[in-house]
């Protein structure tokens, strides 16, 4: 068994020889930077030129302990090594090619295309994915999403996907927003409190609607950090977050984190209809337009789990804020737009 860097130092001209199967002579880190995870760029040059790729985008489990912990708790690493050796060779979608992934305890590492050695461009809540690419990556899921509508599907090439969920349950999440609720409430914007203060109530309500529907397998984490653009082409990263769960969880929130703003507003109800149709002509289920819309606006009311954590102090010292930043203001412009607060009420006294 070869050990698990803990951090790029331990991605040696050694280590990756055996890992690659190619004799390294050097490695350069051209960049590291931690948030979720640990993520670096490394140059290598090998003892035979041209054996093995020129540079290689690694991942590493978090540094700080306690962080490590939870991403292990909630088997984040894990489940992107499982993508990247099971799945991710029989997509038709855009995702990076993988040289290596491995996972052991709350350590793991993957070794992936260098996106950015061949001009794919990414954002950290910058610019968005304007109308066009969007209407193009909703086509390309909903193909992905009528293929694993089927349970023997998924079975085939993601058995782990009949694991129980792992990580913090309704309760504990509905416990740690409550004291984000008290510490930074007065800040929120109104829509987004009152989704706060709903979920603290219904949380176990929450988590049955954004899962409920016919089952495929999702990305579950469709912001605009785990996109990128590949020309005009939309490609996904970070499946550390991919689950069985139902095709409009990916849809809104695609839709609401990763879009351009305006985009999304001047766009929407047309894109649905793009997704909704492609799904029809790749074999998957009839949505129709009406419930899409429905769905599409109680699914938006995710955003506030996704985004909440924001608020705590200790988030100012990560990486990722401009990012995390970025997302509120997609988070707050939707729930305003799309009067999810209403959405949300109507669909309660329905239950």
């Amino acid at each position: 068994m070869t050990a698990i860097p803990i951090d790029p130092s331990g991605l040696t001209p050694q280590w990756l020889g055996r890992i690659l199967d190619a004799p390294v002579s050097s490695v350069e880190v051209l960049d590291h930077a931690s948030a979720t995870n640990q993520r670096a760029r490394i140059r290598l040059a090998y003892e035979t030129p041209g054996v093995g790729p020129d540079s290689l985008f690694v991942k590493l489990a978090p540094l700080d302990e306690g962080h490590r912990q939870m991403i292990g708790a909630i088997g984040m690493g894990v489940r992107e090594v499982q993508f990247y050796s099971d799945v991710s060779g029989t997509l038709d979608l855009l995702v990076p090619r993988c040289a290596h992934a491995d996972a052991e305890g709350d350590l793991f590492v993957l070794l992936l295309e260098d996106l950015s050695f061949r001009g794919c461009r990414f954002s950290q809540g910058d610019w968005g994915i304007g109308a066009d690419a969007a209407a193009g990556a909703l086509q390309e899921l909903a193909r992905f999403h009528a293929r694993f509508e089927s349970a023997s599907e998924r079975d085939k090439v993601a058995p782990w996907l009949r694991d129980p969920e792992r990580g913090p349950g309704s309760e504990a999440t509905a416990a740690l927003m409550r004291m984000v609720i008290d510490q930074s409430g007065d800040s929120f914007p109104p829509e987004y409190r009152e989704i706060c203060e709903l979920y603290v109530l219904h949380h176990a309500w929450f988590h049955e609607i954004w899962h409920a529907g016919p089952p495929t397998f999702v990305h579950g984490d469709l912001h605009i950090g785990n996109v990128f653009l590949d020309g005009h082409r939309v490609g996904f990263i970070d499946w550390g977050l991919s689950r069985t769960s139902t095709h409009l969880h990916d849809v809104s929130y695609f839709l609401v984190m990763s879009v351009d703003i305006e985009a999304r507003r001047a766009n929407e109800s047309e894109l649905l209809r793009t997704y909704t149709g492609a799904l029809e002509r790749a074999g998957g289920v009839a949505i129709d337009p009406d419930e899409a819309w429905q769905r599409y606006r109680l699914q938006a009311s995710y955003t506030v789990i996704a985004t909440f954590l924001t608020y705590m102090p200790t988030y100012a010292a990560g990486d990722g804020v401009a990012l995390g930043d970025a997302l509120v203001e997609r988070c707050h412009a939707a729930l305003a737009d799309l009067d999810v607060v209403q959405a949300i009420r109507a669909a309660l006294a329905e239950s």
